[in-house]
């Protein structure tokens, strides 16, 4: 049998691009995970599929998981020859009881290693924008627990050694514990007037800081009901936040974006999205899905020498063609003569992956903007090939018949509507949860509405959202299905349907 190893891995503060690049090697090795609740479930997408998933974690009050329960897992794991990841919030060795673990590991005589992760004592107030030291501020910094061992003889912290220092002061794990932690500064000699922030969930898209001082901070958290996952910072450095709030300060911060794209091609929006700030949910509404039958497809690219133009309308229909071409054993030879045009800059980009440059690319990213490109070609007797989705709109290729063409249409893919957690989608739109719902496709918003009990149900829940569409034929289909629409992309690309959004929110903050 194999060895197995352990692998205690910081996960980080909560952004997931904040893990390590060998973190993520891990993840993707991993046959085991053994995960908390600090560790963000984004990055259980590093995770193969077979691999076990186990979840040990526990909200900031409530009840610990067994420390021996995760230590026998771990060993047990390892011992029968299974690569385990102990994914841990921040740094395992910062307060994350990572040296307890390793030590439990190395007693069994089990192979282990350790990945340092970004601990949100750093992070956190550096999405907050505090700096943790600063020249003229603060020379040093101190990381406290605000919860010790309460099996401890006596309590180790040193207040009057914190309360004399001119650095910074942090503390972890410290929000049950922000008055006695407040109580005990100030009556070491710390000046009630010394600035403090609270930051909930660092680094995530729905971070909240609240800004105070020793004298009035108890107050202002329990105004603003702040809950763990808590990172206090005491000290002169919280003053710099008025002019470093970078990360608060993106235009969509705030705003919750739904996302309905295929899984495979929602991360370019999602990240474009959460670049300007912007929580995003991911909830396809199609999948992208091989045709139910290839013969139309597989004729087309059996006669592809006799084309003479090939018109691809998706990135999509690039993939799911080629793919095909390699499939029945033949490669770019069997295009012959043909030439290419691509309904728009992705597209040939897709096109352009393959070895060969579009011919053609429109202005107007639609089927209209192809038809006018396709004006200054005589097209009698031209002969063209459209692989594209099983349900299209068939104007070009009818367009194209019109003027002479001889145009086949073969079906290169399908989109399909995926599982999704309707109920929950609802829910969150009654509790006004998600700021923008947006569409890429006119079967996206087809697929959304299925979700829903009636046409009416979604046009209600909808309503306490914004719309953004991609194009005018996409918000011309969610129109028809009852879909108030508020934006609209002034490209069929998506980096204008992200900056249109930003755009729309810009303007609503100004007229409140």
């Amino acid at each position: 049998m194999k060895t197995g190893k352990v692998y205690l891995v910081g996960a980080g503060p909560g952004d997931p691009k904040l893990l390590t690049l060998r973190g993520k090697e891990c993840l993707e090795q991993a046959e085991v995970v053994i995960y908390d609740y600090l560790a963000n479930p984004a990055l259980l997408e590093h995770v193969r599929p077979e691999a076990e998933r186990i979840y040990v974690g526990r909200r900031g009050r409530g009840e610990y998981g067994d420390q021996a329960e995760i230590n026998r897992l771990m060993i047990d794991r390892a011992r029968a020859g299974k690569i385990v990841v102990r994914l841990k919030g921040g740094d395992p060795f910062v307060f994350g009881r990572g040296g307890e673990e390793a030590e439990a590991v190395a007693e069994a005589a089990v192979p282990f290693e350790v990945v340092p992760g970004v601990t949100s004592a750093v992070a956190a107030p550096a999405y907050a924008g505090i700096p943790v030291t600063h020249r003229t501020l603060a020379s040093s910094v101190a990381l406290v627990t605000g919860h010790e061992d309460p099996l401890k003889p006596s309590p180790t912290v040193e207040w009057d050694r914190l309360a004399s220092t001119s650095g910074t002061v942090i503390f972890l794990m410290g929000m049950k514990n922000l008055p006695a932690i407040v109580a005990h500064l100030t009556a070491s000699g710390r000046p009630a007037t010394t600035p403090v922030a609270l930051i909930r969930w660092g680094t995530r898209a729905e971070q909240l800081t609240v800004i105070g001082t020793l004298a009035d901070i108890v107050r202002k958290a329990e105004a603003a009901k702040l809950e763990p996952p808590t990172v206090i910072v005491v000290g002169e450095v919280v003053r710099l936040r008025e002019k470093l709030n970078w990360f608060e300060s993106r235009p969509l911060f705030g705003t919750t974006v739904l996302v309905t794209r295929p899984r495979e091609q929602a991360g370019e929006f999602a990240d474009l999205l959460a670049g300007y700030g912007a929580r995003v949910l991911t909830m396809p509404t199609i999948a992208i899905v091989p045709p139910a039958d290839w013969r139309p497809l597989d004729r087309a690219i059996g006669d592809l020498a006799w084309y003479d133009w090939v018109i691809f309308t998706s990135v999509n229909g690039v993939r799911f063609f080629f793919e095909r071409l390699r499939a029945l054993g033949r490669d770019a030879r069997a295009l012959g003569r043909a030439r290419f045009a691509a309904i728009g800059p992705k597209t040939a980009e897709a096109l352009a992956g393959q070895g060969f440059k579009a011919d053609v690319v429109p202005d107007e990213y639609q089927a209209e903007g192809v038809l006018e490109a396709f004006k200054k070609e005589d097209v009698k007797g031209v002969r063209i090939l459209i692989p594209r989705a099983e349900v299209a709109r068939d104007l070009l290729p009818e367009e194209l018949r019109a003027r002479g063409a001889d145009v086949t249409v073969a079906v290169a893919y399908r989109t399909v509507r995926p599982e999704a957690d309707g109920k929950a989608l609802k829910e969150q739109l009654r509790r006004r949860e998600v700021g923008v719902v947006t569409f890429t496709s006119s079967s996206s918003v087809r697929n959304y509405v299925e979700l829903f009990a009636d046409q009416a149900e979604a046009s209600v829940l909808t309503a306490n959202a914004v719309v953004a569409c991609i194009g005018p034929i996409t918000a011309e289909t969610a129109e028809s299905c009852g879909l108030k629409v508020g934006i609209r992309s002034k490209e069929n690309t998506i980096p204008a349907l992200a900056e249109a959004i930003v755009s729309h929110v810009a303007h609503s903050s100004c007229d409140v």
